[in-house]
């Protein structure tokens, strides 16, 4: 059996009369690749567990010293296992490898190739030896220097169904799109001049060009390339901004039907012939329809029948407005509005990724007021603001493009430390970040020492939380905005790509007492305790708790046996608190807090 019983019905949403040719289509393009997966016969596994920490990082973010043959690839698997991460991470997340042609690898030249510039397929296989592997399928849209786009310019069949022409006298607005302008590419072919759909290309490189699903070909192809990946290793297949993959005239073209139906398919077909491979939906969109992404639910067994996994995108720009207002009551009332994910189901909790901070995920969760003093503050520390067109015209804010650890920098007004430079030098201060929860205020932390304890404390939350926690590279090595990018290729997004030379990394990890150095060691004892907590498991039961004090957010984990729990406290005011807790020996620090005092910006996992 090539396509699971399920197919018919999906194909019968998507096309009606044509589904039969629909899978007749499908099982000839899958038929090699499904052959070698059931030839394939790996040990079952748990789906996941609470030693599930996931890297986030380009393929290209580390090279060797000059004269260094290794490809990326290799230098980065060297640097993960030579440091120890092999021992804390349990797969890493690959963002696109492919041959590219724009936005750092999300406009795909060739699926199925690995840019040389970055490695090679073995390269990966390599690095899937200590850790597991997460792809990204970028199927919403392929570059225009792809050999499909070329054969549809020439009008070869069956390229030449594979992308959406747009009438010039279509009223499209009610499309949502993530950026200005009117979506769609004017693009000269052997029919004419035609107007092309491209809903994520901006300015002067529209390159990225919007796939038609409408064509069941196209979607045969994708699915194919799917189980590539499965059979190449991934354990995890992030679907990158499926939200907009099905286009309808007269709609918004986001969250149609059809597109998660198209979902369903991809999760159904990886349950018949790679049963160890998940789905990951990437919707930063707010909260309510980014869990729809979770599915149907069956009636018998509870479970969701779309992504096993979705990104908690409200929270990361949750957690900096926590800091930026000093009130946990935002975060707390959308944490105690969350449900629990469908059995077989989880979050991907982050707080950084090649992207920016979404803020679109804030909608009905904080004031204007307190929203446009995030905003604000992140401007005073460094950031870029990409706005988004709507539907009346209109543009708003769509993200904010920061590093995550300088959008925690301490103060409305201060201005970071320089990447690299000892607090001793910039605050007059030993440059050592305190014992979190010493309860004594005389000292207080010097600047560069309080901005790594805000950072971390953020990152705790977030590995803390119901779900699998990923943790972005450049937030597991302290990286600062990388202005001088943004400055050279006019990309906002360019603040939080940073790559470094081997050599560079190890000299900005280096020195004791700076920024980098303090959040990198802080970073590796939070993952190393985490690991060892039963409680931690992405399955665990999770209880918010109200301590009475509107500038902390706290909540419970409870172990599956019942025989742990650990209450997460998490201060975000710049004073100290007093816990009305009784669980006092902190997992963090591995001392006693207190007089149950949390200093202020910090976090403690409580027994």
């Amino acid at each position: 059996m090539l396509t699971p019983p399920s197919t018919p019905a999906r194909l019968d949403t998507l096309y009606g009369v044509a589904a039969p040719a629909a899978q007749s289509a499908i099982e000839s393009a899958i038929a090699d690749v499904a052959e070698r997966l059931a030839s394939q016969k790996p040990e079952p596994t748990p789906r996941w567990t609470e030693q599930d920490t996931v890297l986030i990082t380009y393929a290209d973010i580390l090279r060797g010293k000059g004269g260094d043959d290794r490809s990326p690839l290799a230098v980065l698997k060297d640097w993960l296992v030579g440091h120890g991460y092999g021992d804390l991470l349990s797969t890493v997340h690959l963002l696109p490898f492919c041959p590219y042609s724009s936005d750092d690898g999300f406009s795909v030249i060739d699926y199925l190739a690995v840019d040389p510039e970055s490695g090679t397929w073995e390269d990966i296989r390599t690095l899937g030896d200590p850790f597991d592997l997460m792809f990204d399928l970028v199927l919403n849209h392929i570059s225009d220097q792809s050999e499909w786009f070329h054969a549809y310019v020439r009008g070869e069949a069956p390229m030449d169904r594979f992308f959406i022409e747009v009438d010039a006298h279509a009223d499209l607005s009610a499309v949502t799109r993530p950026r200005p302008g009117p979506p769609w590419k004017e693009v000269e072919t052997a029919h004419g001049l035609k107007r092309v759909w491209s809903t994520f290309s901006d300015g002067a490189t529209k390159d990225q060009m919007d796939l038609n699903y409408g064509e069941p070909r196209l979607l045969a192809e994708m699915l194919r390339i799917l189980l590539e990946y499965a059979e190449r290793g991934a354990r995890i297949i992030r679907l990158d901004a499926i939200a907009y993959l099905w286009k309808e005239l007269g709609t918004s073209c986001i969250h149609l039907p059809q597109t998660h139906e198209v979902v369903k398919l991809c999760r159904d077909l990886l349950a018949l012939h790679s049963p160890r491979t998940l789905v990951l939906t990437e919707t930063n969109v707010p909260h309510a329809e980014n869990v729809s992404y979770f599915g149907d639910t069956d009636p018998q067994t509870g479970e969701g029948d779309e992504a096993h996994l979705i990104y908690n995108f409200s929270l990361p720009p949750l957690l900096v407005e926590a800091f930026v207002s000093g009130d946990a009551t935002a975060i707390r009332s959308w944490l105690a509005d969350l449900a629990p994910p469908p059995p077989g189901c989880t979050f991907f909790n982050f707080t950084a990724s090649h992207d920016g901070i979404g803020v679109r995920p804030l909608e009905g969760l904080v004031s204007q007021e307190r929203f446009d003093r995030l905003i604000e503050a992140m401007r005073t520390r460094g950031a870029r603001v990409n706005m988004k067109r709507n539907p009346d015209g209109s543009e708003s804010p769509y993200e904010i493009n920061i590093t995550y650890v300088d959008a925690l920098a301490p103060g409305e007004h201060n201005s970071p430390p320089r990447q690299g430079e000892p607090a001793s030098l910039k605050n007059g201060g030993e440059g050592v970040a305190p014992d979190t929860n010493d309860p004594s205020e005389a000292n207080a932390p010097n600047q560069t020492a309080q901005h790594a304890k805000r950072f971390l404390a953020t990152q705790a939350v977030a590995l803390a939380l119901r779900g699998m926690p990923a943790v972005y590279f450049h937030s597991l090595v302290g990286t600062q905005n990388d202005n001088a990018a943004v400055e050279a290729t006019g990309q906002n997004r360019r603040i939080n790509r940073h790559k470094y030379s081997e050599p560079e990394l190890e000299a900005h990890l280096a020195t004791e007492g700076t920024l980098a150095r303090q959040i990198a060691d802080g970073y590796r004892h939070l993952l190393r305790a985490r690991r060892q907590q039963p409680a931690f498991h992405p399955d665990a039961p999770q209880e918010l708790v109200d301590l009475g004090d509107d500038r902390v957010l706290a909540f419970k984990r409870t172990s599956l046996d019942g025989k742990q729990t650990i209450l997460v406290a998490v201060n975000f005011s710049d004073e100290g608190v007093e816990l009305a807790t009784n669980s006092c020996d902190d997992l963090i620090t591995g001392s006693v807090l207190r007089d149950r005092r949390l200093r202020a910006e910090s976090v403690a996992w409580l027994m």
